[in-house]
């Protein structure tokens, strides 16, 4: 009786031991491929959020000034035509 506690013991061990590194080898498989996605990624000639952000309030802020300056634009054109009108 004994001997058969012992075995079954053994055997438990044995199974932790290998789920262990079966896990182990699993992280450590996870982590090679995120670092190789990360290279691959990298050469690639994407930009990070902070840096699209960036570009994209610059891009807002250009917009908002051309429109400001159309609008400028529009009514010194109105103007100069009321000017003429009257002179002629």
């Amino acid at each position: 009786m004994q001997s058969e506690n012992r075995l079954f013991d053994d055997l438990v061990k044995l199974m932790n031991g290998a789920a262990g590194t079966v896990a182990g080898v699993g992280r450590e498989a996870q982590a090679g491929a995120r670092e190789r996605a990360r290279e691959w990624i990298g050469g690639l000639d994407f930009v990070s959020r902070e840096e699209f952000e960036v570009v994209k309030a610059m891009a807002v802020a250009a917009r908002e000034e051309a429109d400001a300056l159309r609008a400028r634009l529009d009514a010194l054109e109105a103007r100069h035509q009321n000017d003429s009108s009257t002179a002629a």
